[in-house]
Order: structure tokens, then sequence, then C-alpha cells
């Protein structure tokens, strides 16, 4: 059973890890730029605990929003939180001494700022490299003859002819096509001069063969549509597993909850049609555009039917209709990938989710996405807690490397407090050649963390108000 202990024991763990690994990236580039560590935190001020060995004091401290490292000359609340700015004379001495920062070239210190986000790069990197070389957990159903579940009505599979239930037994001319032979013939397609940019299949219908055309693209560039393809952009929906979809988890304050389900259910229908997957459960309510839902669940062996009315949430990748659970993974087997091919895998993991987190903030400053569907601790708490909770370590791993990822990006904004803004300022300075007044920078950073502290207070508000105590409460 999902309880708000496991959600905030994996959330410490995982934030902690993110964060041990953040701040020794700074740690590590500032000795060996030889400036001075006076205290190495997990945690932000006051200090709880800790050890000091040599020149620094390595600590936890008791708030838990993320940590830092203090290095001799750093004055500005942006980087060590004190809010206090040093005088001059105070500054004159540190630029003498060759331990402090504000001695050191300020690309050095760029470096210093950047090794943070790049200690979570590499982090990512390493944990999906690792995962796919020892623990790569691959669907069943990828070794399988490519049987659909279900054709979204009006696409371009649908005005080919293909509809659920049918088996491909040839895709351009190859016999029984795998998974990854059919996104082989794809992408060559795909970059070919082949004008129409079409395929035949040919698929087997109640003991029948019957051959089809297919087109590959919907009017996206060829080139973009080799690189993204996926099944579903053309309309095809793939049988999964065997059986019926089982509920994995059920969102809190979601229309499933209000509905009823529960962990363990086992979703046996939606409006008759049996169903063998998350992604065609999703798709089909795209198609419904929002019209409730009938939905025959089993569980404990006693089964009942409830209507589900669909909520439209705001996602990256626009706004989508959601019944609000999470489906227990496919049957998998365990692949071991050699290390150049884990390396690849493990690019293009981290090279799609970064481009999924600049998205998320694309659309936040086009006021195309809402604020509200930004996660604080709370938020990630859940996640990390199904996480842990989801059979398996893909989506562990994959949790991990993803926030990895967030933390990285999001500490290199332009903004003061995180790596980014000092960044800036340091680029700045390069520019005018000279260092930016003192006061006005403190009086910036103040403001700054002042705004964060109040944005961050919003979106943990924003993130009790949907837990599940407080969303029975509405009418």
């Amino acid at each position: 059973m999902h309880t708000f202990l496991v959600d905030l024991v994996s959330v410490v763990i995982v934030l902690g890890i993110l964060v041990l690994v953040h701040e020794f990236g700074h740690f590590l580039a500032a000795k060996l730029c030889g400036v001075r560590v006076e205290q190495f935190s997990i945690g932000f001020p006051p200090r709880l605990f800790g050890i000091k060995i040599g020149e620094t004091d390595y600590c936890i401290s008791a708030t838990p929003l993320g940590g830092y490292v203090k290095m001799t000359g750093e004055s500005m609340p942006g980087e060590n939180l004190s809010l206090q700015g040093a005088d001059g004379e105070t500054l004159a001495e540190q630029k003498e001494d060759p331990g402090a920062l504000t001695s050191h070239p300020r690309w050095q210190r760029m470096i210093i700022g950047f090794a943070g986000p790049f200690a979570n790069f590499v982090l990512a990197l390493g944990l999906m490299t690792g995962f796919y070389m020892l623990h790569n957990e691959v669907p069943l159903y990828e070794d399988q003859p490519i049987q659909l579940d279900w054709v979204i009505p009006g696409s371009t599979a649908a005005n080919a002819g293909l509809m659920a239930g049918d088996t491909i037994v040839s895709f351009d001319g190859q016999k029984k096509p795998s998974w990854e032979e059919v996104y082989e013939h794809t992408a060559l397609n795909l970059q070919s001069e082949n004008i129409s940019h079409s395929v035949p299949v040919v698929v087997e219908r109640n003991g029948q063969r019957i051959t089809a055309t297919l087109p590959l693209s919907d009017g996206t560039p060829a080139s973009k549509a080799a690189a993204d393809f996926t099944l579903d952009k053309i309309g095809l929906l793939p049988v999964i597993q065997p059986g019926p979809v089982k509920v994995s988890s059920v969102s809190d304050a979601s229309p499933a909850l209000k509905a009823g389900m529960q962990s363990g259910d086992q979703i046996l229908s939606i409006d008759g049609h049996q169903f063998h997957g998350t992604p065609t459960i999703v798709a089909y309510l795209q198609d419904r555009k929002g019209a409730s839902v009938t939905v025959q669940l089993e569980h404990a062996g006693n089964t009942s039917s409830v209507v589900i009315q669909p909520r439209l949430d705001q996602g990256p990748d626009g706004s989508a209709w959601h019944i609000g659970f999470m489906g227990a993974p496919p049957p998998s087997r365990i692949e071991q990938m050699p290390f150049p091919k884990a390396v690849k895998a493990s690019v293009k993991f981290s090279r799609e989710n970064s481009l999924l987190i600049l998205e998320v903030l694309k659309r936040l400053l086009t006021h195309r996405m809402s604020v509200n569907t930004l996660s604080s601790p709370i938020g990630i708490a859940q996640q990390t807690g199904m996480a842990a909770e989801t059979p398996g370590w893909e989506a562990k791993f994959r949790i991990m490397a993803a926030l990895s990822l967030n933390l990285g990006i999001l500490n290199l904004l332009p903004f003061p407090i995180l790596d980014g803004g000092m960044i800036l300022f340091l680029i700045i300075e390069s520019i005018l050649r000279r260092d930016v007044n003192m006061v006005f920078k403190e009086r910036i950073y103040q403001v700054a963390f002042v705004l964060i502290i109040v944005f961050f207070g919003y979106i943990v508000f924003n993130d009790i108000s949907k837990l599940s105590i407080f969303a029975q409460s509405k009418p």
C-alpha cells in the first residue's frame, strides 16, 4: 500500500544523493582551482551536526531544500545565504588571500559554478548507462508479433484500413518484423527520396491476409519524423501485455480515485473495449475528447462497473485527458547492453528528458502551461514513492536520472542565487572588466532569495491542496 512514509523516505534518499553529487561537483572544482572550502553542507542553515576535516566542515543542516559549499571569499546571500555583505576592507583582504574565491580569475569561478550542474548531468548519464548495461528491462512484447490493440479513428493507419486485432506479418517487405526492424525500416524510408514516405504492410485478420499501404508521416518534416517516430503517431497502438491492465497506483484527487478505483484493480474493459496497455487507454481517452467512460474493474475476484469523467490536465506536450492512475509495467526480460550501446541509449534518454524540461520552461514563460503543474518536494516525493513501489528497477533509475537532469538544468538558469545567476554576473563583470557594485549585487540576491522562497511556498501549498485528504473535502 502506498504510504506517506514511503514517499518521505524515498524523496530524502533521492534528493540527498542528488544534492550530494551537485555540491561535490562544486567542491571538487574549487579544490582543483586552489579555493579554500570552509563548509560542505547538505541542507541549509542552521547546522545540525557534522565533522571538520582539515579546513572543511562537513555537515548536515536543518533546512532540507538543497545544500551548498561555502568557500572563502563568498559573501553574497545567494552563495552562502548569510544575507550579510562584506565590507570593503574584508574584500580587499580576500583578494590578497590565494585561497579565497575572489582572488581567482573569473573563468575559474565560472568553472566552479558550472561544476555542480555538470556533476548532475554526469550522474544521470552514469545511472542510465549502468542500468542499460546491467539491468535493462525490455518488455516481452517487443520480441513478439506486433498485434494491434487499438487504431485511432481518423489516423493515417485507420485511413489505410488497419483495425484493432490485426497482426502485422510483413512491414516494408520484412517478414514477421520485430519492433527494432519496424523502426529501422521506418527511419530508412523517411530518410530516402521516397516522396510518399509510405510502406506496404500485410496484416492478418481473422485468418486472412490483407495488404495495405501505410503512410509513415502525418505531415511532419521527414528528418524530424524519422527521429521522433512511434507507432502511435500514425494511429497504431499495439498489444503490450497478454491480459488486462493492472492498476499500480491511483493519483490523489484524481477522477479515478473519486470513482473508487484503487491499487490492485484490473481494468477489464472501457466502454466495452478490452485494452492491453496503458498507452492504449490514454489514446482512447484523447479520442473521446473528455466524454465520460464506463470502466469495468476486477478486484480480488469481484467485478464492478464505474463511470469516470476524465480531467483535462496540462503537461509538457500540451493538454491531455487523464483519469489519474498508473498501470503496472508489462512483463519484461533483462538485456545487458554492451558499453557503447548503453552509452548511446543513455545519451538519448538524457537528451530527450533535457529537451522535455526546456519545453516545460518555454511553455511556462509563454503562458501555455500553468505554474500549478510544477511539483514541489511534496509532488516529487509522491513520484519517488510510486517509483519505489513499482516492480523492477527501471522506474527507480529513470526517476533519479530525470530529477538529476532537472536539478542540473534548473541550476543553470540565469537567476540570482542559482549557479546560472552567479555565472551571469561573472560574464557581465568580464565584459565590463570590473566588479559589479557589491551593495547592488547584494540587494539583487536578497530580492531573488525572497522571490524563490515565496515561489517555493506557493508550489508547496499547491501540492498540499492536491492531496486526497483535502481534495475529498471539496464539494
